[in-house]
């Protein structure tokens, strides 16, 4: 009787192209450096966001503005 490991296979969030979730698997969960890097530069262009409330932002930068709390 043989052994199979069976490998979990995910879409790339960019192309949705199959990719084994695996070590060897260097960019996963994106199926190449291509779709990486577009992802990347979408964040870097903040196309892409994380929900939160945008009032504790304000406030954390407005306590970094004020050197009195260093």
């Amino acid at each position: 009787m043989s052994s199979t490991t069976k490998c979990t296979k995910v879409k790339c969030p960019q192309c949705g192209k199959s990719v084994e979730w695996k070590p060897e698997s260097k960019y996963r969960p994106f199926c190449s450096d291509r779709c990486r890097l577009i992802d990347l530069g979408a964040w870097a262009a903040e196309e892409h966001k994380i929900a939160g409330s945008s009032q504790f932002d304000d406030f954390m930068s407005e306590s970094l503005d004020n050197p009195e709390h260093y």
